[in-house]
């Protein structure tokens, strides 16, 4: 792995931990500061909220900043965010902290990949960004449950400590893991990649088809306990399998990406409908449901990095700005596809009822990534040098 790479990704499982643990402390961040369980879901509101403004108004305020500043710019306020966190009074403060380090995240990873790229050869570029984002994967494998326990045995304060550790220890990476350089945002060439079908067509992608991961996976735990019958200790040792696929499957999918472009986006989103088709039934038994369950993370996960790189590519000589949109793109399908998936329990249809809805939204983004291909008539590989792709 290329030492600037290692820096990245050391931000991104830093990432991954404050949005993930999150979850996992809801209780006792509530019960410390007096608020409900469900009052304290809104805290995880905002942060999504947060992701999706701060993806491209802060990559837009960093205009006059290079790329390494501009990384290490948003370490810091992902650092003072989390020890804001830490030392919240009240919920209030603890809500406007959640905000500030959310408007860190997606601008990371969007103008982490651009550096990512630039960091090999043109064609590894998508190998590049999975490199990237195995960080986040591997946060869901290790930090989480880590910080969780943490949380719950220790105080949750030392948890979000830990993280804005995390995050000193990644400016020190970038400082000097990451190769200095002169290349700035050019303002107009990034807005002006937004007038490109194309560019729009890969945020709709992303939106429709990641969605279907945010479906089912937002009720992982109640459908493992209620439909396979799995008890606590075994959910977390799923999760943590899960995790495990997720991991390999972003590492795969980033060299099938490089090989093969957008078309491994829509078999592997069509392989995503199948398997969830499959899950309504095999989520009847442990066993089954765990195969399925970690077969479908892989697969799902395999495809970021290969979408990721492709609207990179589509953006021209804006890609930092549309990078970093879709990763707000990905808060959006985290939005969609949990919300639909409430719709349908609250109905009466049931969690098996969230894997249709799954599916269903797979199968429309594979027939929006062919209705790209056929748009483009691009099936070759991805290999624009990277140094073309950005201002």
């Amino acid at each position: 792995m290329s030492r600037a790479l290692f820096a990245l990704a050391v931000g991104a499982f830093g990432i991954g931990c404050t949005e993930f643990v999150m979850m996992g402390l809801l209780p006792q961040i509530g019960a410390d500061l007096h608020v409900s369980v469900p009052a304290m879901g809104v805290v995880i509101t905002a942060y999504a909220i947060g992701v999706v403004i701060g993806a491209p108004t802060t990559t837009l305020v960093a205009t006059w900043l290079t790329t390494r500043q501009t990384l290490m710019t948003l370490m810091a306020v992902f650092v003072t965010g989390n020890l804001l966190v830490a030392l919240a009074p009240s919920f209030q403060v603890l809500l406007a902290a959640r905000v500030l380090t959310a408007l860190a995240h997606g601008s990371f990873f969007g103008v982490g990949a651009i550096a990512a790229r630039r960091a090999v050869a043109p064609h590894r570029a998508t190998q590049a960004i999975s490199l990237m984002f195995v960080g986040l994967t591997v946060a869901n494998v290790v930090g989480v449950p880590a910080g969780t326990w943490v949380g719950q045995h220790l105080t949750w304060r030392l948890t979000f400590a830990a993280v804005a550790g995390i995050g000193l220890l990644t400016v020190l990476a970038l400082r000097l893991l990451l190769p200095e350089d002169q290349v700035r945002i050019d303002v107009r060439a990034e807005l002006g990649a937004f007038r490109r079908p194309r560019v729009w067509l890969g945020l709709a992608i992303t939106t429709v088809g990641f969605g279907s991961l945010f479906a089912v996976y937002s009720y992982v735990t109640p459908i493992l306990t209620e439909l396979s019958g799995l008890g606590p200790t075994g959910v977390t040792v799923v999760l943590a399998l899960f995790g495990a696929g997720t991991t390999v499957g972003t590492l795969v999918g980033g060299r099938f990406g490089d090989r093969w472009g957008m078309p491994v986006v829509a078999w592997g989103l069509a392989v995503v409908a199948l398997l969830l088709v499959a899950f309504t039934v095999t989520s009847a038994a442990a066993v089954p449901a765990v195969v399925t369950l970690v077969a479908f993370g892989m697969v799902a996960f395999s495809l970021g990095p290969v979408v990721q790189n492709r609207i990179i590519v589509e953006a021209g000589t804006g890609g930092s700005l549309v990078s970093a949109a879709n990763q707000g793109a990905f808060n959006v399908a985290n939005a969609i596809g949990a919300g639909l998936g409430a719709l349908v329990i609250e109905v009466g249809l049931g969690y098996r009822a969230t894997m249709w809805v799954g599916a269903a939204l797979a199968v429309a983004g594979a027939v929006m990534v062919a209705a790209t291909l056929g748009y483009t008539g691009d099936r070759r590989r991805i290999a624009e040098p990277a140094a073309e792709l950005v201002g």
